[in-house]
């Protein structure tokens, strides 16, 4: 699994900047459209894998599509809605993270249970053909405004905003995969949870972050300095503490859903702070924002378990807490007021 999920991530960061920068003169709701016939191909050549092989190119396929999908379509918001609702219509787009942890998993689980786990793919890929039919009929054309160049690329990375947000988003990504990849570890060996209360508890977590993600949208863009420092000591302090108070299910459960509303607005901050720092050139702020979340994701997961083979999933949590205690000081220090508040 871990192999898999890692040449997934590893597939969304290597192409993410090249094919957008590659395809900056191709309408956006044709590229959408075209991830999506991709990412159906995945999902029928999972259910169809006649071997390992099969399902890892499958992943890679997964992993080229997430990429290139963020980096052109976390920034169309601002194309899409009036400018008043550009906050509220970029919570949309990023909710689809924590309701795919909500809905997604535990339905595909299910299918798997009933039907076998070919079946979640089939529906996975049918679901993939709607939301292509969806593009085709609701999205308007969306020409190309200022095609992405790595020219434009490395001229963003003179600016020190977006210097300041590569090092946030790193650490509190970072923080997040470090630790919540392993969490039921933790929740079945220091809380002492079955597994069916741990279900429960993360389906709560991931409500949490759905909650997060919409409360955050129409304020990050007023403040997002402040509200990146927020959320940052919110899933400090939930990783922080839970060594100490997720000894109870109570304590556990509480954590868990600040750790939710948390990293729920994470993505709406680190997308937002990026826009900001290049307002002329959003898709190029989305390439930046992509990239820096796909390269932390899997160096997150093997550093927590390398720490959680060495020692415990209690000195992984607060590991983990120090990283996003680290985030919380590169803003406060490093960012100064002004585009960013």
């Amino acid at each position: 699994m871990m192999v898999r999920a890692v040449a997934e991530s590893t597939a969304s960061l290597a192409l993410a900047v090249q094919v957008t920068v590659a395809t900056g003169q191709v309408d956006r709701k044709r590229m959408l459209c075209l991830l999506m016939v991709v990412l159906a191909v995945a999902d029928f050549l999972a259910a169809a894998a006649p071997a390992y092989w099969a399902m890892l190119l499958s992943r890679v396929l997964v992993g080229f599509v997430i990429g290139a999908f963020w980096s052109i379509g976390a920034g169309l918001a601002a194309r899409l809605v009036a400018p008043e609702h550009v906050g509220r219509a970029t919570a949309i787009i990023f909710s689809s993270v924590p309701l795919g942890s909500v809905l997604g998993v535990p339905a595909g689980t299910l299918i798997g249970d009933v039907w076998g786990w070919r079946a979640a793919f089939v529906a996975m890929g049918v679901l993939t053909v709607g939301v292509f039919a969806a593009l085709l009929a609701f999205v308007p054309s969306l020409p190309p405004e200022t095609p992405t160049r790595l020219s434009v690329l490395r001229d963003m990375l003179r600016v020190p905003e977006t210097r300041v947000g590569l090092a946030v988003t790193f650490l509190i990504v970072m923080a997040h995969f470090g630790t919540y990849t392993y969490v039921t570890p933790f929740l079945e060996q220091v809380t002492g949870s079955s597994s069916g209360a741990i279900t429960v508890y993360l389906l709560l977590y991931g409500a949490a972050g759905i909650v997060g993600n919409f409360v955050a949208g129409p304020r990050v863009g007023q403040s997002t300095r402040a509200a990146f420092m927020t959320v940052a000591a919110m899933l400090a302090a939930a990783t922080l503490l839970l060594p100490l108070l997720g000894v109870t299910a109570v304590g556990a459960v509480a954590l868990l859903i600040v750790w939710g509303l948390a990293y729920g607005a994470v993505p709406v901050c680190s997308q937002t702070w990026f826009a900001k720092a290049a307002p002329h050139v959003p898709e190029a702020a989305s390439v930046l924002f992509t990239s820096s979340f796909q390269a932390t994701i899997s160096i997150g997961a093997l550093l927590g378990g390398w720490v959680l083979d060495a020692t415990s999933p209690s000195v992984v949590m607060v590991l983990g807490g120090c990283a996003a205690v680290l985030a919380v000081l590169t803003v406060a220090l490093f960012s100064k007021p002004g585009r960013l508040t």
